[in-house]
């Protein structure tokens, strides 16, 4: 019963800062965090694994507009990149989720603490080349996964492997669309904006009208779609 009642808090917390995120890139404003500090958590810890599941999300307005988060928000996003670093084991969407953060990070604040060495290895890119082989159900189901790393003017190996197969993930977004999987449709069309290539028959605005409409409750699932209106609509390219 605990484990689920810090499940429930977990699940609240990261919607709770999704909102916040989808706030900013309507408004223009700042993230603020609102709802992650509560009297049961004095170290914070809620809120750190609340970030560490968004992800460098948490800072996209101040990517895409741009402009400096405010302290509070930076300090807690450095601390989660410094708590929680991937294991040797940690799978490739893991480690590729810790490269964006500290990508983000080091784009607002100092680098890392620790060695020049422990830096380098912190911002050097993880293996990609699983994506290469991937069947166009598992692709589109990574990049959903790995969203955040779909920002314009950035280029890495994960963005690469989208650009090389539009027509696949066009594909994976109309199979997520039809399994009304929204957070995976919404991953999707936050990658199409950026990808050239796509069919025209896909219908993308309209598509994501709909998602919008079927999964907008869920706030990770309005975060996409808002990014990727944000982002079409100032014609950035990846």
């Amino acid at each position: 019963m605990e484990q689920s009642g810090t499940s429930a808090l977990l699940q609240g917390a990261v919607q709770d800062l999704a909102s916040d995120v989808v706030s900013a890139l309507r408004g223009g404003d700042h993230v603020r965090m609102s709802g992650t500090e509560t009297e049961d958590d004095p170290e914070g810890s809620l809120a750190l694994a609340a970030v560490r599941v968004l992800g460098a999300d948490l800072l996209l307005p101040h990517v895409i507009f741009p402009t400096p988060p405010v302290p509070e928000v930076l300090t807690v996003f450095r601390r989660t990149v410094e708590a929680f670093p991937p294991r040797p084991d940690a799978a490739p969407t893991v480690r590729w989720s810790h490269w964006a953060m500290t990508r983000t990070l080091r784009r607002f604040d100092t680098p890392l603490t620790g060695t020049a060495g422990a830096d380098d290895d912190a911002v050097a890119e993880p293996d990609a080349s699983w994506l290469g082989a991937a069947t166009w159900q598992v692709l589109t189901h990574q990049l959903a996964v790995l969203a955040p790393l779909a920002v314009p003017r950035e280029d890495c190996a994960v963005s690469l492997a989208a650009r090389r197969r539009p027509a696949d993930v066009a594909r994976g977004f109309v199979r997520a669309v039809r399994r009304r999987d929204w957070q995976q449709a919404a991953g999707a069309g936050r990658w199409l904006t950026l990808l050239d290539g796509v069919p025209d028959t896909l219908g993308l605005e309209s598509g994501l009208d709909f998602v919008e409409l079927m999964g907008g409750s869920d706030p990770r699932v309005a975060l996409q779609v808002q990014a990727a209106r944000v982002m079409r609509a100032a014609g950035a390219l990846v």
